[in-house]
């Protein structure tokens, strides 16, 4: 009931106070100065509750036509069906300005595969071993790598993973334009450089490097190609 009074509250404020707009999708342990962090547990992480108002990535969002600059999406895409993940990939044009930026963070189909081929890098061999001993303690016998790429896919709340061609395909098909990949931190615009902290929570950049891929793409800057 406090948010249900509060939060439209505190997203007025931000869009009032706020020439460069930001939105933070999934938000968890990481709220974002100059943002509108959001999330559908703001509470979970109690000492950022404060700073997270509550907004379900799957359903219509809250928020005006061509309203951000910005959107960010890091490790959320994932929990939620593919079918969700369009219609918030639309609702993300539908509020973003012309020229708006969208840049999502996420599993990485291939790179996960990929741990299934031989011969294993020395990168590739430190994720396996990484997940093995974080996530799999009990599994004593058979192929580690089969177990690995079974947790991505089967645990975590993981609804849908994505690889490039398909992630691209949803940004195109909601009207984005000039989908390009970078390596988590990485950008050529400096708001978007360095804001994720999937490695960071999960305590090794390494390991977040290979899993997580990165696009970016853009609503096209003028109205009239929407």
């Amino acid at each position: 009931m406090r948010r249900r009074a509060s939060d439209p509250l505190r997203i007025r404020r931000y869009l009032q106070t706020h020439a460069v707009r930001k939105l933070q999708l999934g938000t968890g342990p990481n709220p974002l100065p100059g943002w509108l962090n959001t999330d559908v547990l703001p509470d979970f992480h109690s000492q950022h509750r404060d700073q997270i108002v509550f907004l379900d990535a799957a359903k219509p969002f809250p928020l005006d036509d061509m309203t951000f600059d910005y959107i960010l999406s890091e490790h959320q895409i994932e929990h939620i069906a593919e079918m969700d993940a369009r219609a918030m990939v639309k609702e993300c044009f539908r509020i973003s300005r012309p020229g708006g930026r969208i840049r999502i963070a996420t599993p990485d189909f291939a790179a996960i595969l990929g741990l299934y081929n031989e011969p294993l890098n020395e990168l590739e061999q430190h994720y396996i071993d990484w997940v093995s001993a974080r996530f799999l303690p009990h599994v004593r016998s058979g192929n580690p790598r089969c177990y690995v790429i079974n947790e991505m896919f089967n645990a975590h709340k993981h609804r849908f993973i994505y690889d490039q061609e398909t992630l691209s395909a949803i940004l195109a098909d909601a009207g984005f334009v000039e989908v390009v990949r970078w390596a988590p931190g990485e950008s050529d615009d400096p708001i978007l450089r360095g804001v994720e902290a999937h490695g960071k929570a999960i305590g090794d950049e390494s390991v977040n490097r290979l899993e997580t891929m990165v696009v970016e793409a853009i609503r096209p800057p003028s109205a009239a190609d929407t």
